[in-house]
């Protein structure tokens, strides 16, 4: 019998913001131990037995991101996959089209556990017997979710009505009063959104009760290319077809009208991390339930949490707040008004601000730069080259750049000349010529590279040649 994991890996960004952002969502989150919510579910996923691939569903924009995770992790060399989308269309095209690939790659009837990258689950044992229930119910041809034991009232979650593992009927997000019924009647759990099933029974039920959805993903999977790369086989989803899928959840576009559909309750300590509340309940408090990460003082505080990235952060004489620094950008909310921080980022992104969608420091498939001090006429970033990889060849219209190498040795075309740049050593770019930067060493290449001009915006950049294919 075969299984194939499944992993949701997206995301806006909104609810953690702003930590959390669009090309850097909640799955990339890095939690107290070091790992990545992604890693934690990647080894989840390979921890089970008969996995035999794991397939992980992304924005095209987060597939390095995704690699450069997976590679920390992957010591057993375990096969992955992915399918790369151009645009997000929710949970029901990104499901069907990986039961569509499954079925073509490894035969209708395997296996499938669909995960969520952004969730924890604290009981392992408890998950592994909650899977193995599943994979029995789905062996019968049944589409089968997760059902989390409802520990209290919470409005944030779908619920799930059941008896036993029939399910009687899903309910949306409820009021308060309903969910405090919910959790006094006994048999309504969280909708987690893990599911199992056959990739068959899948395609089968999608096709009748999601046809439209279901058409649309196979017609995009006919036009799509799949690229042979390290780390894994890639499906490029065909752009102008995927764009037009019509967007909807798995929930609502299949479970809540299948009959074929069971329920595993379960207490496995899972959690979506959908707050800031819950991100920093995850750390272990102080005598006055206070919790901080990161550079912090506190002084006649009570109940608050910080998340300090790169300075310090101080609080005085207050209580039951949240307080984030990131470096570019500072929150502070009330903990009863953390649900309220995703009206925060829309107003950022409805400005047009690159804060909604990017840090400071920013991640490339050959590795990082951050911005250092960005003014009218110049800007200054801290480039980190990983061993091996290069920049893109390219040119700047309106802007020349100094480098300046701090650490490792730097092979550098600039126009016509080919250098080899050691530490301390630098080179002057003009407007408008070809270059291109390349770490020929095994450690990462530091350097300082200063901006001037009438222009700084990143999409000064024409590209000539590029190893990732931008």
């Amino acid at each position: 019998m075969k299984l194939v994991v499944t992993i949701l890996a997206g995301g806006s960004g909104s609810r953690l913001w702003p930590l959390s952002r669009e090309n850097y969502p909640k799955p990339f989150i890095r939690l107290a131990d070091g790992q990545s919510l992604l890693q934690k579910t990647f080894l989840r996923a390979v921890e089970l037995p008969l996995v035999t691939e794991v397939l992980t569903v992304t924005n095209r924009e987060l597939i390095y991101l995704t690699l450069d995770d997976y590679a920390e992790v992957n010591h057993g060399g375990h096969q992955t996959s992915f399918i790369l989308e151009p645009v997000g269309r929710d949970t029901a095209p990104a499901i069907a089209s990986a039961a569509l690939k499954v079925a073509n790659d490894h035969g209708p009837d395997t296996l499938m556990l669909v995960l969520s990258a952004d969730h924890l689950i604290a009981d392992k044992p408890a998950f592994h017997e909650a899977v193995n229930q599943a994979v029995a119910l789905s062996a019968q041809g049944n589409l089968v979710t997760f059902g989390i034991h409802a520990k209290s009232p919470e409005t944030g979650f779908g619920y799930i009505e059941s008896d036993g593992n029939k399910v009687l009927r899903f309910v949306e997000k409820p009021s308060a009063e309903k969910a405090q019924a919910y959790i006094d009647a006994g048999n309504f759990h969280w909708n987690s959104g893990m599911f199992c099933f056959t990739a068959d029974a899948l395609i089968k039920q999608m096709a009748a009760h999601a046809p439209e959805i279901y058409q649309a993903v196979k017609t995009c999977l006919d036009l799509s290319s799949v690229e042979k790369m390290p780390g894994g086989d890639r499906l490029l989803l065909d752009s102008a077809s995927f764009e037009v899928v019509p967007k909807n959840s798995i929930d609502y576009a299949l479970m809540e009208k299948s009959t074929q559909v069971s329920v595993v309750p379960c207490d496995i300590g899972w959690s979506d991390i959908g707050s800031w509340l819950a991100l920093t309940d995850l750390i272990t408090p102080d005598a006055m339930n206070n919790r901080a990460n990161g550079d912090v003082l506190l002084h006649d505080a009570k109940n608050v949490s910080v998340h300090a990235t790169d300075k310090l952060v101080s609080v005085v004489g207050l209580s039951d707040i949240i307080v984030v620094d990131t470096g570019d950008a500072v929150l502070v909310v009330n903990k009863q008004d953390t649900q309220k921080v995703k009206l925060i980022y829309d107003a950022v992104k409805n400005v047009d601000d690159a804060r909604h969608r990017l840090h400071d420091e920013v991640h490339r498939p050959w590795g990082t730069y951050k911005v250092l001090q960005n003014a009218e006429a110049f800007k200054v970033k801290r480039i980190l080259v990983k061993p091996g990889h290069r920049l893109s060849l390219q040119s700047h219209q309106h802007r020349a750049e100094h480098w300046v190498v701090v650490k490792g040795n730097a092979e550098v075309m600039n126009n016509e000349q080919r250098l080899i740049l050691k530490e301390g050593e630098s080179t002057f770019i003009e407007a408008g010529h070809l270059h291109q930067l390349y770490n020929p060493g095994v450690n990462t290449l530091e350097i300082i590279e200063v901006q001037t001009g009438t222009y700084l915006g990143e999409d000064d950049i024409q590209r000539y040649s590029d190893d990732y294919g931008r």
